[in-house]
C-alpha cells in the first residue's frame, strides 16, 4: 500500500491552500495533462453554495482559544490521514496543484481546482451525473479507497480469510489497514514497533505476529496493521496537540483536559473504550470535540473501516438545556418499537446543542447532527452523545435551498409543512433513532460486520423511521403538537427525495430512495403525471412508516446480508418517468446541489501558521 509520511509543518502548510486570496486572472492556463479545464471545473462549482462558519468565541477565556487552535491543530493533520486514506496520490497531488498555482501567480483556473479539491475532499469529485471521476491526474478511486491493497479484489481476502479465520479480526478491525504481506512490507512495519517501543508495548502481540508472517510465509496473504503504526508520524503529531489542548485547558475543564489526553492514548492503541467513556459521560463547560475514526461511510469494499474525522464545538447552553428537558422516557419508545428486541436503554445519554468552529476530514461539510460511539457494546456501558450542529442546522442559506427543492416536489398545497424547527425536531429524533431498536443480531454479533457493505445503508434507514415513529408516539402521548408532528412528516418527505440516481454504494442516498418508493406503493404518496408533483398523505404516513421500521428491524436482528441486499433491490429502483422528472424539477428550482464549508477560526490559524 503505497502511502507518505509527511512531516507535521508541511502538513500545516500544505493546507494552506484552504485560504490562498491571490491576484487572479481569467485565462484558461495550459495545465499538464488530465487536469480538469476551466469549463469542467465550473460546472461543479456554479452548482456550489460557500458557507461561512463564524462562531462568536469573544466569551472564551485566552486558554480556550489556545486549546482550540491545539485541537485545529490536531485536526488538519486528521485531514491529512482521511484524504490519504481514500486516496492513495491525494497528498502529491495536491502539493502538485499548489505548486501550479504558485507559478501561476494565484490564478482563477488553479484557484477553483484547489477550491474544488477543498470541496471534494480529495482529487476525486462527484459528477452533474452523480458519478465519481477524477479531475487530477491521478488513477480512479477503488472500494474501499487506501485502506486496502490496491486493485485488490474482494474475493481474495475473503478466500484468505476462509482459509486463515485466525486472520480475521485483526484485517477486519475497525481501525487497521489492510496489508498485502511482502518482505518490504513487512520490514517496513516491524522496524517501526522495534523504532517505537510504547506502540510494541500498546501492541503487546502484533510484532511477534509480523515476525511470525515473515518467518513462516512471507509473500502471500494479507495482515492487518492498526492505524496508529501505519500513521505513525502523523499519529504522533496529533497525539502532541491534544496534550497540549489538554494542558491548556486544564484549570478551566478538567473533565474536557482529561478526555483530551485520554483520547490521545487511544489514538496510540486504536481502542477508544476509555476515551469514549470520558466523552459520553463528561461534563464539559464551553469546548467539545469529536475526535478519531468512528463512521464507516467510506468503507464501499466491507463497510467495515473507519475514517479519520475531527470536529471543534462551542457549546450553545441555553438551547441544550431547553432540549435536554424534551428527551425522556426512551426507554419507552424503544419497547413500543413495532419489532420487539429485548434490551435496556442507557439513560445516560448526552446531548448538547454546538456551533461548529471548524471540521476535518470525514465530519468536513455540512453535516447536521452526529451520534456516538457506534460500538453496541461501548453504547450499553457509557450511553451516546448527540451533538446538533445549530449553525449547520439553522443556516438560512441552506434551509432556503431545501424549501425550493420541497416545494418543486409537492407544490404549493403542501410546501408550506416544511419548517426549520421541524427540520431540526427530526434531525434529533434521528440521531436518537441510532440509540434505540436494534443495535446487534439476535445472536450477538456485530451489526457491520453481519450487514457488511449494506450495514450503513440500514442503520440510517432505521434510524430515519425512528424518527416518524417517535413523533407518532410523542403526538399520541401528548407530549409533541399536531403542527410540530406535521412539520416533521414534512421533513421526513423532504428527507426520501433524491436529486440524482444514487449509486448502490451512496447509504444515505440509496436509503432515502427505498423508503421513497415504500411510501409510494404503500400510497403515502401519490404521484401526478400531468402536475409532476407528488401528494402527501399524512394520516397514513404514521401506519406505512411503522411496517417498514418492522422489516428494517427484522433484517437488522437477523443479520442476514443477503436478505438485506434483496430489500435494496426490491425498493431501490428508478423509473425515469418518475423518479427523473421530479430530480430535475427540484434540480430547476434549487439554487445549488453542492456545499462548500470555510470556516473562519481555521482560516485564522492557517493564516497565522503561514507567516513563522
Amino acid at each position: 500500500m503505497k502511502r507518505f509520511a509527511i512531516p507535521a509543518v508541511a502538513l500545516l502548510l500544505l493546507v494552506g491552500f484552504f485560504v490562498l486570496q491571490s491576484t487572479r486572472d481569467s485565462g484558461d492556463l495550459k495545465l499538464p495533462e488530465n487536469y480538469w479545464s476551466a469549463k469542467q471545473v465550473d460546472t461543479i462549482l456554479k452548482q456550489s453554495a460557500e458557507i461561512t462558519l463564524a462562531p462568536d468565541l469573544s466569551g472564551l477565556k485566552p486558554q480556550e482559544v489556545i486549546a482550540i487552535k491545539e485541537l485545529m491543530s490536531a485536526g488538519i493533520i486528521f485531514n491529512d490521514i482521511y484524504e490519504l486514506s481514500k486516496h492513495p496520490e491525494a497528498l502529491n497531488a495536491r502539493a502538485e496543484l499548489l505548486k501550479l498555482h504558485k507559478e501561476s501567480d494565484g490564478s482563477q483556473q488553479t484557484q477553483d481546482l484547489l477550491d474544488l479539491y477543498y470541496q471534494s475532499k480529495g482529487p476525486i469529485t462527484t459528477s452533474i451525473d452523480n458519478e465519481r471521476v477524477p479531475f487530477l491526474p491521478v488513477e480512479k478511486s477503488q472500494k474501499g479507497g487506501n485502506i486496502y491493497p490496491l486493485g485488490i479484489d474482494k474475493s481474495e481476502i475473503d478466500d484468505y480469510l476462509s482459509k486463515n479465520p485466525e486472520q480475521r479480526n485483526s484485517i477486519m478491525h475497525l481501525r487497521s489497514v489492510v496489508r498485502k504481506v511482502t518482505p518490504t512490507n513487512l520490514t517496513e512495519d516491524i522496524a517501526k514497533l522495534n523504532g517505537y517501543t510504547h506502540l510494541d508495548l500498546l501492541h503487546p502481540e502484533l510484532k511477534a505476529q509480523l515476525e511470525k508472517i515473515q518467518s513462516e510465509h512471507p509473500n502471500e496473504g494479507f495482515y492487518g496493521l492498526p492505524y496508529s503504526v501505519h500513521y505513525l508520524s502523523e499519529i504522533q503529531q496529533a497525539f502532541k496537540h491534544l496534550n497540549n489542548a489538554a494542558d491548556a485547558i486544564e484549570n478551566d475543564d478538567k473533565e474536557f483536559a482529561r478526555y483530551l489526553r485520554q483520547r490521545g492514548f487511544d489514538i496510540l492503541r486504536d481502542d477508544y473504550e476509555a476515551g469514549d467513556a470520558a466523552w459520553v459521560t463528561g461534563r464539559f463547560n464551553n469546548l467539545n470535540a469529536q475526535i478519531g475514526s468512528y463512521e464507516t461511510y467510506d468503507d464501499s469494499l466491507y463497510g467495515v473501516k473507519s475514517f479519520f474525522s475531527l470536529s471543534v464545538l462551542l457549546r450553545n447552553h441555553a438551547a441544550s438545556e431547553k432540549l435536554a428537558k424534551g428527551i425522556s422516557n426512551l426507554q419507552g419508545i424503544h419497547d413500543a418499537l413495532p419489532y420487539k428486541f429485548a434490551r435496556s436503554i442507557n439513560s445516560n445519554l448526552s446531548l448538547g446543542v454546538y456551533d461548529v468552529i471548524a471540521d476535518f476530514g470525514q465530519s468536513r461539510g455540512s453535516n447536521t447532527a452526529t451520534i456516538l460511539p457506534n460500538e453496541a457494546e461501548q453504547s450499553r456501558k457509557y450511553g451516546r452523545t448527540i451533538m446538533l450542529r445549530h449553525n449547520i442546522m439553522t443556516n438560512p442559506v441552506l434551509f432556503e435551498n431545501a424549501q425550493a427543492r420541497f416545494a418543486a416536489a409537492v407544490g404549493d398545497s403542501q410546501a408550506k409543512d416544511l419548517s426549520m424547527d421541524g427540520q431540526f425536531q427530526r434531525t434529533l429524533w434521528h440521531e436518537v433513532g441510532h440509540y434505540l431498536g436494534v443495535d446487534e443480531t439476535t445472536s450477538g454479533k456485530d451489526l457491520d460486520a453481519s450487514l457488511a457493505e449494506v450495514a450503513d445503508h440500514f442503520e440510517e434507514m432505521k434510524a430515519d423511521l425512528v424518527s416518524l415513529f417517535t413523533a407518532k408516539y410523542m403526538l399520541d402521548n401528548e407530549q409533541m403538537s399536531a403542527d410540530t408532528f406535521r412539520e416533521i412528516q414534512a421533513g421526513g418527505v423532504l428527507r426520501v427525495l433524491n436529486t440524482s440516481k444514487p449509486r448502490r454504494t451512496q447509504a444515505y442516498q440509496t436509503m432515502q430512495l427505498m423508503q421513497f418508493n415504500y411510501f409510494l406503493e404503500n400510497e403515502v404518496f401519490s404521484f401526478d403525471p400531468e402536475t409532476q408533483l407528488i401528494t402527501v398523505d399524512y394520516q397514513l404516513f404514521p401506519e406505512i412508516a411503522a411496517k417498514m421500521l418492522e422489516e428494517v428491524l427484522a433484517i437488522q436482528a437477523s443479520g442476514k446480508n443477503n436478505e438485506a441486499k434483496a430489500m435494496i433491490e426490491k425498493w431501490g429502483y428508478w423509473d425515469n418517468e418518475l423518479h427523473t422528472v421530479l430530480a430535475n424539477n427540484m434540480k430547476a428550482a434549487s439554487k445549488f446541489r453542492y456545499r462548500r464549508v470555510r470556516y473562519t477560526e481555521l482560516e485564522s490559524l492557517e493564516n497565522e501558521l503561514s507567516k513563522k
